[in-house]
């Protein structure tokens, strides 16, 4: 580990919140088994190492596109948790309103542009995103995360075929879960190597333990400092995996039960906790305050989410149709 500045501040900041993902988590599992959330929900349990890691690497005014498993990035983007739950129940104090759900988490206060349903179709608006910034003379960059499946979309080859000819500051972040929806990569891809596939667009690559959140972290700090200093896109690849099915309606019949609990054993949370004890930055006590403090938080975003309201009938069609002034 080597983590600079190494200090314990930094290294509790980046377990607490990987902590705060896996019990937001957790937590909507379970209300959606009570029925009090609904529709679909993704769960990113497993993979809180590629959303701590990365976004505690970047500023906080650079824009951020996600896919319909971003609730662990849009929390540590800086979207309160209680207006994450609250969208989750489909209430007006939600962040998108209640409109959007659990797929299409929106802020643009924090710059946190969607949640997007469409496999790979954040892409082209991070893409929009960085043209946009460009453009305007601006410093900030675009970071977009997706999984391997949205490598074998168009979007994907269009998006960094562009990215690359404008070199435009932009970070591709890949979360290679091996599965995609419910597919291996190699049943699916005839390129496993996805740093092979990217580099072809001269983009400069890394593969990178997604598993470890300093791992993480270091990677997309450097990836921020080479495209901040004008050399170009990025592409970081993550190898992670979930350690619940794709959704909640998936019953998981394309992977061996083993093969999940062999994952298990490396969980960034479980792996990292134990490297910090194991340092004298942090202790078994010291561990459960974080626990008591998160789950604090996580209970008090469900009574605010329990309190919420659904949207009046009548605000319905507001911001969907604007009717032509009369000339």
């Amino acid at each position: 580990m080597s983590l600079p500045p190494r200090s314990q501040d930094i290294a509790l900041d980046l377990l607490r919140d990987m902590v705060r993902i896996r019990r937001l988590e957790e937590r909507a599992g379970e209300l959606y088994g009570e029925g009090k959330i609904r529709g679909f929900l993704h769960l990113y349990i497993g993979e809180e190492a590629v959303a701590v890691g990365v976004l505690h690497a970047l500023a906080a005014n650079d824009a951020v596109v996600a896919t319909y498993r971003e609730h662990g990035h849009a929390l540590i983007k800086g979207v309160p948790m209680k207006a994450i739950m609250a969208e989750m129940y489909g209430h007006q104090e939600g962040c998108s309103r209640g409109r959007g759900g659990s797929m299409h988490l929106f802020d643009a206060t924090t710059r946190f542009f969607g949640g997007n349903a469409i496999v790979a179709g954040g892409l082209p608006l991070t893409v929009g995103l960085a043209l946009a910034e460009r453009m305007q003379g601006g410093s900030r960059l675009s970071a977009c995360f997706f999984g391997e499946g949205a490598m074998a979309e168009g979007a994907f080859h269009e998006s960094i075929n562009l990215a690359a000819l404008w070199q435009l500051p932009m970070l591709f972040c890949c979360e290679n879960n091996l599965y995609a929806m419910g597919t291996a990569l190699d049943r699916s891809q005839s390129q496993t190597d996805l740093c092979v596939k990217a580099s072809a667009y001269k983009v400069d690559t890394r593969s990178v333990d997604g598993m470890d959140v300093i791992a993480v972290y270091e990677a997309a700090r450097d990836a921020v400092e080479h495209i901040r200093a004008g050399r170009g896109p990025f592409f970081l690849e993550f190898r992670t995996y979930r350690f619940r099915a794709h959704s909640m309606f998936d019953p998981q019949l394309y992977r061996d039960k083993d093969e999940v609990e062999q994952w298990k054993t490396h969980g960034p949370i479980h792996t990292y906790s134990a490297q910090l004890k194991a340092e004298g930055l942090l202790d078994e006590p010291g561990f459960l305050a974080i626990l008591a403090q998160v789950d604090a938080e996580v209970e008090a975003a469900v009574t605010y989410a329990e309190s919420g309201s659904l949207e009046p009938l009548e605000d319905l069609s507001r911001d969907v149709y604007t009717p032509r002034a009369a000339p």
